[in-house]
């Protein structure tokens, strides 16, 4: 057969194949389906992405960077967590299951934080933006996360403290609760934190630390039998297994639980007490609770 006569059968089939498409339809991808690519982020636009989770313990960030691939569900959750926020450990943990919520396990995980939840839910597009970039490129976010660390570290913000442990390895550093399954979300400027200080600066009280969080075994169904990373290998660690959502498979990934999580059939309920809250009211709260906490 001529070039001619190659060419002419080419074009042939490929108008053929336009006209069978659906309408609207997009070529196939090497991302999965019919869906866009991933976003594509430069390494200091990830620096500002990460700076203001970095500083968290590795058990909660790791929980923070998967729970904001469902960003969709943040602003529900957060309400939900504000609401009940009168409910702590096991408490907390059996309202989840009565009432129902049908959200996924990364977000359950995060109930017992509602000031994370609620600060994610009142930034959805820095939300939505880390989500992404843990879908699109789980390594480079974590590299991000360990560039910001380092720099807290060289400028001596980030040292041991009676909440926290640093564990310093280069390109690996560490920040592990002091007492298991006791956490303690931490408040910073990162403004301040991750540039050298003034002359004269005491940076003793740069990062604070809110109220104790007791998270036992009534939330292991939600990743926190053993949540962390393996900084070397790019891998985020939930419930003692890697999690492996990705911007590929993002549609049809269910993490393999060691514990399973429960599984709500039938409508959400409210089977407790809501209580209204307040934002001024809560910040006097978390200073009661720390001054608590201290003494």
């Amino acid at each position: 057969m001529s070039r001619t006569l190659v060419r002419i059968a080419t074009l042939a089939g490929m108008a053929v194949a336009a006209v069978m498409a659906p309408a609207g339809a997009q070529p196939p991808s090497q991302y999965g389906g019919y869906g866009p690519p991933p976003p594509t982020f430069y390494p200091e636009q990830l620096d500002q992405l990460v700076s203001r989770i970095a500083l968290y313990p590795d058990p909660l960030l790791a929980q923070v960077l998967t729970a904001a691939t469902y960003s969709n569900e943040i602003p529900d959750a957060a309400g939900w967590a504000n609401a009940h926020r009168y409910l702590t450990g096991d408490a907390l943990a059996g309202a989840i299951q009565q009432d129902n919520l049908p959200w996924d396990p990364s977000i359950m995980a995060l109930l017992p934080f509602p000031n994370v939840l609620d600060t994610m839910a009142r930034d959805m597009g820095w939300t939505q933006q880390l989500g992404n970039a843990v879908l699109a490129d789980r390594g480079a976010v974590m590299d991000a996360v360990q560039r910001m660390r380092q720099r807290a570290y060289d400028y001596g913000y980030l040292r041991d403290n009676q909440y926290d442990r640093v564990i310093y390895t280069p390109g690996a550093i560490q920040i592990m609760p002091v007492a298991p399954g006791y956490l303690y979300v931490p408040f910073y400027n990162p403004a301040v934190v991750f540039y050298r200080p003034a002359r004269g600066v005491v940076i003793g009280g740069a990062i604070t630390f809110g109220p104790r969080i007791f998270v036992g075994g009534g939330f292991a169904p939600f990743g926190w039998g053993n949540a962390g990373f393996g900084w070397r290998e790019h891998t985020v660690i939930i419930d003692r297994r890697p999690w492996e959502r990705t911007w590929v498979n993002r549609d049809r990934y269910v993490h393999p639980y060691y514990v399973r999580p429960p599984h709500y059939e039938g409508p959400r309920v409210e089977r407790h007490e809501i209580h209204e809250y307040r934002e001024d009211r809560g910040r006097g709260d978390r200073g009661r609770e720390h001054e608590r906490e201290r003494h």
